[in-house]
C-alpha cells in the first residue's frame, strides 16, 4: 500500500494541463532601489545585413529581469557611441545613469563566419571603465554572447556571479482533441529561448537532475508503466536506464562530483533513500526506516543529504551524513509538512514546500538557528530549484487551473514570473554554471 500511494503521489502531480512552452518572464513585484544603467544599441561594422540578434536589447532585458537595474529607454540615450572616445560624459551625468554600456560587432579575422563582439562598461561618475569584454562566436551563438555579456556587468555591480547563461529544464502535458496526455521534457535558456525537446513520451516524466558539468539529465519516466529513472545526455539525447527496480524508482539528484547518484527506492519493500556509483553501479542504502524517506538532496560539499520523511509522523526534512553511519537529524520543526528539500548553493539554508492552514508555499530554512522564512503567498507552491549563484528560487505554482513557473529572491523582496504561452508547466531545475 505504501508502494501505490507514492507512486500515486507521483502521477497526481501531472493533472495541471500544459503547452508547448516559450517561457516570458516578468518581475511581478520588487522592493529594491533600481539602478539606472544605459546600455547603447552596439555598433555594427559590416557591409551586409546586421545580425538577426540584438545584443544590446538581451542584455537590457537580462538586467531589467533581476529587478535590481533599471534601463534607459533606446530613444531617451543622449548619444550612440560604440567607442570611449566618442562618449560625452557631460551628456551622460546629466542623463542621471550611474553606469553606461557600449559595444560593437566586427566580422572575425580568424574564424570564418564569426564575429568578435566587444563591450565595455563604464562607471559615468568616475568617468573610467569598469570591465571590458571581447567574445568571438559565429551568429547562431550570439544569444548566449548576450547573456555572458548580462553575466560580467551583473558581477561588476552587484559582486555576485551572474546566471544569465543558464539553463533551466522542465516538464509540460499536451493534450490533444481526444483527451490523450503527451509529455515532454524540454530544456531553455534562463529567458525561455532556444528551447529543446529532451524527451517526448506518452507517459509521466518527473524530477529532472542537472549533473554539475551541465551536460547530462537524470530524470524519471513512467514509458514502461513504471517509474523507471534515466540518465541522458543533452547534447547527443543518448541515454541508459540507471534504476529499474521492482516498485518505486525516483527523486533522482546527482552529488556535487557527478559520481553518484541519490535515489528513492521500494526494491526492499519500503521507500528508502539509496545512493548509487555511476563509475561501477555499486548500489548503497543510506536510510531504514518503517516509515517513507524520499526526495533527497546533496549538500554542496557532497557530505551529507537532506531528505523528506514521515518517520515522525507528519511529513518533515531530515539530514544525514553519507559516510559514518550516523542518524538522520530532523531539521525542520515549525509546523506539520516541510517537503521537498534543496541546499542553496552555499550550503548555509534550504528551500523547501512549507505546510500551514491548507497552504503549500515556499520556505527557506536557516541551518545555523533553525529559522524558517516563508517567501511566497500563494496557494499550491512545487519544486524549488536554487540559481546557481543563489539569488533566486525557481518553483512551479498554480495560476488558476494551470501550472506555471515563479522565482523569488532569497529575501523575499524579488517575485518573477516565467509565462508560458498557454497551458501549465512543472518540475522545474535550475542548470549549474556553464562552461
Amino acid at each position: 500500500m505504501v508502494g501505490r500511494s507514492v507512486i500515486a503521489f507521483f502521477v497526481a502531480a501531472f493533472l495541471a494541463n500544459a503547452a508547448n512552452a516559450v517561457i516570458e518572464i516578468t518581475v511581478t513585484r520588487s522592493t529594491e532601489a533600481k539602478q539606472p544603467i544605459a546600455i547603447v544599441p552596439f555598433g555594427w561594422q559590416h557591409g551586409g545585413e546586421p545580425l538577426s540578434v540584438d545584443i544590446a536589447d538581451i542584455v537590457r532585458d537580462d538586467l531589467a529581469r533581476t529587478g535590481l537595474f533599471e534601463p534607459v529607454p533606446f530613444d531617451s540615450l543622449p548619444g550612440r557611441p560604440h567607442r570611449h572616445d566618442q562618449i560625452n560624459f557631460k551628456d551622460w551625468r546629466l542623463l542621471g545613469p550611474g553606469n553606461l554600456v557600449i559595444g560593437n560587432v566586427t566580422p572575425s579575422p580568424t574564424v570564418d563566419g564569426g564575429f568578435v563582439v566587444e563591450f565595455e562598461l563604464y562607471d559615468v561618475l568616475r568617468q573610467r571603465r569598469v570591465v571590458g569584454y571581447q567574445l568571438t562566436a559565429n551568429e547562431k551563438a550570439m544569444r548566449r554572447v548576450a547573456h555572458q555579456i548580462s553575466d560580467q556587468i551583473y558581477e561588476k555591480l552587484t559582486g555576485n556571479p551572474g546566471a544569465f547563461d543558464t539553463r533551466v529544464a522542465y516538464v509540460t502535458e499536451q493534450r490533444d482533441a481526444d483527451g490523450e496526455a503527451r509529455y515532454a521534457l524540454n530544456i531553455a535558456d534562463i529567458d525561455g529561448h532556444n528551447e529543446q525537446v529532451i524527451l517526448d513520451s506518452s507517459r509521466p516524466i518527473m524530477s529532472p537532475s542537472w549533473s554539475p558539468d551541465g551536460t547530462k539529465i537524470a530524470y524519471v519516466s513512467f514509458e514502461s508503466d513504471r517509474p523507471h529513472v534515466f540518465i541522458q545526455v543533452v547534447a547527443t539525447g543518448d541515454r541508459e536506464r540507471v534504476a529499474e527496480f521492482p516498485g518505486i524508482n525516483g527523486a533522482p539528484a546527482f552529488s556535487p562530483d557527478g559520481n553518484r547518484l541519490a535515489m528513492t527506492l521500494s526494491k526492499d519493500g519500503n521507500p528508502e533513500i539509496y545512493v548509487i556509483d555511476l563509475r561501477n553501479r555499486r548500489l548503497r542504502r543510506v536510510t531504514s526506516n518503517p516509515a517513507i524517506d524520499t526526495e533527497p538532496a546533496w549538500s554542496p560539499d557532497g557530505r551529507s543529504l537532506a531528505f523528506t520523511s514521515d518517520r515522525g509522523g507528519k511529513p518533515q526534512i531530515y539530514r544525514v551524513a553519507i559516510e559514518g553511519g550516523r542518524r538522520p537529524e530532523r531539521v525542520t520543526f515549525e509546523g506539520g509538512y516541510n517537503v521537498r528539500p534543496v541546499f542553496s548553493p552555499d550550503g548555509k539554508k534550504l528551500a523547501l514546500i512549507h505546510g500551514s492552514g491548507g497552504r503549500y508555499r515556499i520556505g527557506l530554512l536557516d541551518l545555523e538557528n533553525g529559522a524558517l522564512q516563508v517567501l511566497t503567498d500563494s496557494s499550491l507552491d512545487e519544486s524549488p530549484s536554487f540559481a546557481p549563484n543563489g539569488s533566486m528560487i525557481l518553483y512551479a505554482t498554480t495560476d488558476g487551473a494551470s501550472s506555471v513557473l515563479s522565482a523569488v529572491s532569497p529575501d523575499g523582496r524579488m517575485h518573477q514570473r516565467l509565462a508560458v504561452q498557454t497551458g501549465g508547466v512543472r518540475e522545474p531545475a535550475w542548470s549549474p554554471f556553464r562552461n
